[in-house]
């Protein structure tokens, strides 16, 4: 499939956009809201609790003219060892996380209830599912100790949802905070110096690459 995330020229293009947004931090700000409407960036959504004083936080969404039902079996499988993340699958293996994009549903990989967490890669521990809405989308947490008050390095949440958007189409937004306390240590790990601008672009390219797939799946 055209556009699947494993072309060269593909990943090549990838990784440009990568360099251009860790040299631009003053559109930061225009990033961490990608495809957003003010309605959807001002609400609160599933598992914001988890990280409930967030130093940055991001909210990308896309439309996707598909219903719910058939939108919904990609977000499903996300995760490596799963369906992959839809997005530049050379440049995740070049730092070892062993990514397969699916260009098909998986069933074996449907039900989130039977598992406890997705692994982003290959030799990472699983991040732990904290919130699971089947058929809506589902959190996963990291870094410390989440939502306790504790002290911690680090905190992060992550969440994929589908949320109905009128007749026959959805939107797929992808919702992450993340906050640290500490020196240049945990502000390198945990800010968005360098986090930010890697993760809008793998970010952009999973939401273009669930829209694309769902959407083809449609197609006569």
């Amino acid at each position: 499939m055209a556009g699947d995330g494993r072309g060269i020229v593909e990943n090549i293009g990838g990784a440009l956009q990568i360099l251009w947004a860790l040299l631009t931090p003053f559109l930061r700000r225009r990033r961490v809201r990608w495809g957003a409407s003010g309605e959807e960036w001002g609400r609160s959504w599933p598992g914001d609790g988890l990280v409930p004083a967030p130093r940055w936080q991001t909210l990308h969404a896309i439309t996707v003219e598909a219903p719910a039902a058939e939108v919904w079996p990609w977000v499903a499988q996300i995760g490596q060892g799963r369906g992959g993340f839809y997005s530049y699958e050379r440049l995740e293996n070049l730092v070892g996380c062993g990514i397969r994009n699916a260009s098909q549903i998986l069933p074996e990989h449907q039900d989130l209830t039977a598992v406890d967490g997705i692994r982003l890669a290959a030799k990472a521990p699983a991040l732990p599912l904290t919130v699971v809405e089947p058929g809506r989308g589902f959190v996963l947490s990291g870094g410390g100790n989440l939502g306790t008050g504790a002290p911690a390095p680090g905190s992060t949440s992550w969440g994929v949802f589908v949320e109905p958007a009128g007749p026959g189409s959805v939107r797929v937004l992808s919702r992450q905070r993340t906050a640290w306390t500490g020196g240049l240590g945990a502000a390198l790990l945990f800010g968005p110096w360098l986090l930010e601008p890697i993760s809008f672009v793998m970010d952009r390219k999973m939401l273009r690459g669930i829209k694309r797939r769902a959407e083809a799946a449609r197609a006569p």
